[in-house]
């Protein structure tokens, strides 16, 4: 008769999950007061790089609960996007579908880094911010964008590019604190029990 351990339980979240994930909330709300250049319907903003850390640094369950509970600020009426708008409106506007690619990408971005750890790397790490936090992000938010405005030409949709250098930036930034923090403290390898 074998006598092996039970296997792990779903321990659900606990405090310091819930301290994480509204550390990182608070961290997406600065970083989208920090910067705003308007340039044309959807001004360029750091909040990207909120999100990238997030998913990044929690996973792909805390990551994504770290957004929505950014999000869930936002819509109750708090004026934490640019500009100090609040509430409901924005998620109808033309930055609706980035807000709600943000969850998508944040989910993407720690799955991805989930499948490279106990060992972060930075460029693995860039891949992923870059395939979660740009290409999922641009997926839902470029198309929603033509959408609300009503123009849906080419030289529309191509002109988002002008944000792809500085969201290659915050991918970037993102990837290093990322590496620099699992590098501080690293997570033990599957299986191994937590000292």
């Amino acid at each position: 008769m074998s006598t092996s351990p039970p296997p792990p339980r779903n321990r659900g979240l606990v405090p310091r999950d819930i301290a994480l994930i509204a550390l990182f909330a608070a961290l997406i709300a600065v970083l989208s007061m920090t910067l705003a250049v308007p340039i044309g319907p959807v001004p360029i903003t750091l909040q990207t790089l909120g999100v990238m850390l997030a998913a990044s640094l929690l996973g792909p369950t805390r990551g994504p609960l770290a957004v929505l509970t950014f999000l869930l600020l936002v819509a109750v009426g708090l004026p934490l996007l640019p500009g100090g708008r609040g509430g409901l409106a924005p998620f109808a506007g033309v930055t609706g579908g980035y807000l709600i690619g943000w969850v998508a990408g944040a989910f993407v971005i720690g799955l991805l880094t989930a499948r490279m750890l106990p060992r972060y790397r930075f460029w693995w790490g860039l891949l992923c911010n870059a395939v979660g936090g740009i290409g999922v992000v641009y997926l839902v938010g470029v198309p929603w964008s033509a959408v609300v405005t009503g123009d849906t030409s080419l030289a529309a949709l191509l002109g988002f590019a002008v944000f792809l250098p500085g969201d290659i930036a915050k991918a970037a930034i993102a990837s290093a604190v990322a590496a620099g923090v699992f590098r501080a403290y690293p997570v033990p390898p599957a299986g191994r029990p937590t000292a």
